[in-house]
């Protein structure tokens, strides 16, 4: 029998569920995209319920649930103004040869200098800086992100706001994986710069004695906390910023752009088909105990599986970020104008495709049915 209707809809008459989530992956950079896919799903009214993030996922997590609705792009377009300032848009040159000796100058200036209000390069080498000191660990210093986040965030909000927010990061002494989540945790900026200190470039952060690096090291998406803690029928809209597949490579640029989306997305694959098919098994355990005699309702070993068992629906929707030929292995550090542009037009047109191709999602709502959908291919 079908679940009932959702009482929610987006302005695409989209059929909402009773929570609605927003995963977003690392990638540096690329995370501009995010920023389209958000701005989209403003403009349909699609109402996120919990967000979570990972390295620049985590600032963006933080710029939207920091903020009230009617500031949230601003806040967001304030941020990716500000680090992409010292790189203008430049429209010298338009085809793939051209671009791409753009893009690379413009990866090239951001190690050498810096990104104004994320990180600068460290006065002394880490090689010559005292041994355990933060300088000696890594060649940047991110002290202006702390800056920017406090300027663009909401702290309070954030923490007591409606918003759900979680974050990932990485214990440096231990190596083990935590979430830092608002229903648990007090957040502050050291939470989110914590989430994406990628090393050697940026440093730990340290919180409560512990030092913390980039949650990307051994998850490069939020989604298994998510549907770990979900308790309600959910539409998750999962940003992942590397493809998993695509043309072999023909440069040693190729070679290291290739390298990093099979390093970062296929963890974010992987993960994800897993907990499909857990939430999958799940709801068969839970149908098939429905099944059983009452007389076996208190049955330990039944009690045992009903506590495990979700009968809660997860619609995933993955918007995969798919590079321009132009882009190479420095595309996650690329911080110039032209190329946010881009990308945040990119993240519009993924969730207007997305809209245009939704039947399949809207009906898999509609069932209470659990299945991942990339409408965008």
């Amino acid at each position: 029998m079908a679940e009932p209707e959702p009482a929610r809809q987006a302005a695409t008459g989209l059929p909402l569920p009773d929570s609605v989530a927003l995963v977003l992956q690392g990638g540096g950079a690329l995370g501009a995209y995010q920023v389209g896919v958000f701005e989209a799903l403003d403009a349909a009214r699609i109402q996120i319920d919990w967000v979570a993030g990972i390295s620049i996922g985590a600032v963006n997590a933080a710029l939207i649930a920091g903020n009230p609705c009617e500031r949230r792009l601003e806040r967001l377009h304030a941020f990716w103004d500000k680090i992409t300032e010292a790189i203008p848009a430049i429209a010298l040159f338009n085809g793939d040869f051209g671009r791409e000796a753009l893009h690379e100058s413009a990866a090239a200036l951001v190690a050498t200098f810096g990104v104004p209000g994320f990180f600068r390069p460290r006065l002394i080498p880490p090689a010559f800086a005292p041994a355990g000191s933060m300088a000696a660990l890594s060649v940047y210093d991110s002290a202006p992100l702390r800056d920017t986040l406090d300027a663009l965030v909401d702290w309070d909000l954030l923490n007591d706001g409606p918003m759900r927010f979680s974050v990932g990061a990485v214990e440096v002494e231990s190596g083990n994986f935590r979430y830092f989540d608002n229903r648990t945790d007090r957040i502050d900026a050291r939470h989110v710069m914590a989430s994406g200190a990628l090393p050697p470039g940026l440093p730990p952060v340290e919180i409560d004695g512990k030092l913390w690096w980039d949650g990307g090291l051994v998850s490069n998406t939020p989604l298994s906390h998510i549907v770990e803690n979900q308790t309600e029928d959910m539409l998750a809209f999962q940003i992942d910023l590397f493809a998993a597949s695509s043309e072999p490579p023909r440069t040693i640029f190729d070679v290291m752009a290739r390298e990093k989306e099979i390093r970062f997305s296929s963890r974010t694959r992987q993960i994800s088909d897993q907990l499909i098919r857990s939430r999958r098994d799940q709801q068969l355990i839970a149908r098939l105990l429905d099944k059983l005699p009452a007389d076996m309702a208190d049955d330990p070993d039944v009690v045992a599986l009903r506590d495990r068992a979700r009968t809660s629906s997860l619609s995933l929707v993955q918007l995969i970020y798919r590079a321009n030929r132009w882009e190479g292995g420095s595309r996650d550090y690329e911080f110039s104008q032209r190329t946010m542009r881009d990308h945040i037009a990119a993240g519009r047109a993924a969730i207007a495709e997305t809209m245009s191709n939704s039947e399949l999602l809207a009906r898999n709502i509609y069932d209470g049915r659990t299945a991942a959908f990339d409408l965008t291919r």
